[in-house]
C-alpha cells in the first residue's frame, strides 16, 4: 500500500489494530504494534524493523519492545 492509500484506510485500520493488540498493557507496546501493521502493509520488499522504519519517516529504534 501506498502512503496515500494508508491515509485513506486509517481509521478502519486503527480499529482494526486496537482490536489485536489489547492483550498488550502498555500504550507505548500498542503503540510500536500500530507501527509495526502500518509498516508491513506498506509497499517494499524488505518487512525487516530499518526499511520499514525509512518508509514510515521514525527512527527504526522505535521498533523496540521494552
Amino acid at each position: 500500500m501506498t502512503p496515500e492509500e494508508i491515509t485513506q484506510v486509517a481509521p478502519r485500520l486503527v480499529d482494526f489494530v486496537a482490536g489485536m493488540l489489547t492483550g498488550l498493557p502498555r500504550t507505548d507496546q500498542r503503540a510500536t504494534g500500530e507501527l509495526s501493521v502500518r509498516g508491513l502493509l506498506m509497499n517494499g520488499e524488505r518487512k525487516s524493523t530499518q526499511p520499514m522504519a525509512e518508509r514510515l519517516g521514525i527512527d527504526h529504534q522505535r521498533f523496540r519492545y521494552h
